[in-house]
């Protein structure tokens, strides 16, 4: 289906290959749950023209796949938050469902797409560091092929992203990790719900047979232009026994590892006071996961 009025288009495929279709030709808005884009139009009329791919069922549900080195879980990118906090993901990717609690309030986790908020790369995008935590890849379509990356080399920085303009992010990539791993993201706003973050972390931990931390991942959002992981940090972590992290970590938190890190003065908050607050987050998250590993 496809219209025109006064020069603007709009047009909403039922099929994959004609939206990339529409996309090859150039010129074109994509609109998924329009809880981004809406806004942004505010008090002012629609002026781009729109290829809106609600209509594109191929890409929601979840679904396990495999993968090169081992079982993924492929996640469509018209996926609603609401159906991430619906799904009976496994425990090891807890911060993702988190992650998606946090996303404004009931209204838009109905609407709001996974793969808008990653198209959107706002720094404070609730997805991308729990995304990040959890190695996540982006699928990417288009007339002449897919293509998939790592989402630290998607997200580019603020609301910049590789993806091309005759692609569409089709999928979501997570691979399943054993049961020793778990996950959690934490988000400090003014305010408990509907908020745009001050500070966020999403971490994964998972320790082996002997309690040791075997594999880290810790990723920061907010406090840069694009949420990054700290590779620093994960590198310390790394072989300590899992009791040990969860009685503290804040001698391992010194401006070394935090470094990467590259935050803002703004209405929300000072650059000191993102710094500092991520710093406690990171301290009580990873005492959090590493408590629940050494049980």
């Amino acid at each position: 289906m496809q219209s025109s009025i006064a020069g603007v288009r709009w047009a909403r495929p039922d099929q994959l290959g004609e939206a990339l279709s529409h996309l090859r030709g150039g010129g074109w808005t994509v609109l998924a749950g329009g809880t981004d884009l809406y806004p942004a139009w505010a008090g002012r009329a629609v002026d781009a023209s729109l290829l809106d791919i609600s209509g594109l069922d191929s890409l929601r549900g979840i679904s396990q796949e495999p993968g090169e080195t081992g079982a993924l879980l492929r996640i469509g990118a018209l996926t609603t938050w609401t159906d991430l906090v619906r799904a009976r993901l496994p425990r090891a990717l807890d911060a993702l469902v988190m992650a998606a609690r946090e996303v404004g309030g009931a209204q838009i986790q109905n609407r709001g797409t996974l793969g808008g908020n990653l198209c959107n790369a706002s720094p404070a995008a609730d997805g991308v560091p729990a995304l990040l935590a959890l190695d996540a890849r982006v699928e990417l379509a288009s007339a002449g092929g897919v293509r998939s990356l790592a989402l630290a080399d998607y997200v580019l920085g603020n609301r910049r992203t590789a993806r091309r303009a005759d692609e569409l992010l089709t999928a979501v990539l997570l691979p399943l990790r054993g049961p020793a791993m778990r996950s959690l993201f934490l988000k400090l706003g003014h305010r408990r719900y509907l908020v745009i973050s001050i500070a966020m972390a999403g971490l994964a931990l998972e320790a082996d047979a002997q309690g040791r931390i075997a594999r880290c991942a810790v990723a920061v959002g907010a406090c840069s232009a694009a949420a990054q992981r700290l590779p620093q940090l994960e590198a310390r972590l790394l072989g300590l026994p899992a009791h040990e992290v969860a009685r503290g970590v804040e001698p391992l938190l010194d401006d070394g590892v935090l470094a990467p890190l590259s935050p803002i003065d703004d209405v929300r908050g000072t650059a000191a006071y993102r710094r500092e607050a991520v710093s406690r987050l990171l301290a009580r998250g990873l005492a959090e996961l590493a408590a629940e590993l050494a049980r």
